[in-house]
């Protein structure tokens, strides 16, 4: 049923980490042959994954690089971005490697799951089918339900659509409240984020932080109208103890770069950049990927996007990360 797992005591040559006092380290993985014609190649997608992680956690053993970010017995929601597919959204390749990894690292299969939002979302994009492979299970946040006793309050209220927890709710204070979905609170120990480098025209990147904040709770279509309260949201949403804290690794997915179009695959508005970006830092990844998007569009000879970028100050504020570029500490493996 498993397709081939490297070794988990591989052993790769890496450079020596950096030696500096960066608050914020980011890995960069490059290889030329990672995709062909936009397609990835899992063979090289998982050597570039496996380096990096090498690399982030300062380990030659993959089972003691895994192992000091989760444990056997944790249960690993691998969060992606779906809704726009497998070719512009989370590569399933990223994934697999991902999977492939934690299964050598002796994970049990099922105590791995691949999470979004939504299932249909999921299904479309490839990952039930890649599930199916590794025998790891698929949910959807939205379908597996909210958690009435964790939310995120705000006085703004919020014009409910089915799925949302409160959707027939017609009390007085309905609609204030952001309900939490149970995969957090009742299912997952730990969440790995990988996320694509895609545009958005709202939070400027799809990234760790709007993905995971917004992939996380019902109820937020009242903060997408408004950049300020956007900026506030989601790193308030990212730093409650039910979401962020069970990250233990952020991923940007920059095999391309997708710099038009968010959630509508693009790809002639697209760069092939080959590259797999981790840290344990989000907001760092995030910022690295705004400045990417913008050199693109330069290169590309499209019209700049202009966009507040207090969400990243913000997530700053919250110790979240760094969104200073002088903090950034950016080790390039060729």
């Amino acid at each position: 049923m498993f397709l081939f797992v490297a070794r988990v005591d591989a052993q790769l040559s890496l450079p020596p980490p950096a030696q500096n006092n960066a608050r914020a380290r980011v890995v960069i993985v490059h290889d030329s042959e990672a995709t062909d014609l936009f397609q990835p190649s899992i063979t090289h997608v998982r050597v570039m994954f496996d380096r990096a992680l090498l690399q982030l956690t300062h380990q030659t053993s993959l089972a003691d690089a895994w192992l000091g970010l989760v444990s056997t017995q944790d249960v690993i929601g691998i969060k992606v971005i779906s809704e726009p597919g497998a070719t512009s959204g989370t590569r399933p390749a990223i994934v697999e490697a991902i999977i492939q990894g934690l299964l050598a690292a002796h994970i049990p299969p099922e105590q791995i799951v691949i999470w979004d939002k939504h299932a249909q979302d999921l299904r479309t994009a490839g990952f039930f089918e890649l599930a199916r492979q590794y025998g790891v299970r698929v949910l959807g946040g939205a379908d597996f339900g909210y958690d009435p006793k964790v939310f995120y309050e705000t006085p703004l209220i919020g014009y409910l659509t089915w799925g949302d927890f409160e959707f027939q709710d017609k009390s007085e204070n309905t609609g204030r409240k952001s309900f939490v979905t149970s995969l957090l609170t009742k299912q997952f120990t730990k969440i790995i984020n990988v996320t694509p480098l895609l545009n958005n025209n709202n939070a400027g990147v799809a990234g760790n932080l709007y993905s995971l904040a917004m992939g996380s709770v019902d109820n937020n279509l009242r903060f997408e109208s408004d950049s300020d309260r956007l900026a506030r949201a989601v790193p308030e949403i990212y730093a409650m103890p039910q979401v962020g804290d069970r990250v233990v690794l952020n991923v940007t997915d920059a095999l391309i770069c997708q710099y038009e179009g968010g959630e509508t695959s693009m790809l002639h508005y697209s760069a092939v950049l080959n590259e797999i970006r981790v840290s344990r830092d989000p907001v760092a990844l995030d910022v690295l990927s705004l400045d990417e998007l913008d050199r693109q569009r330069k290169l590309g000879k499209v019209p700049p996007v202009k966009f507040s970028r207090d969400l990243y100050t913000n997530a700053s504020l919250l110790e979240l990360g760094a969104s200073d570029l002088d903090k950034i500490s950016v080790e390039r493996l060729p």
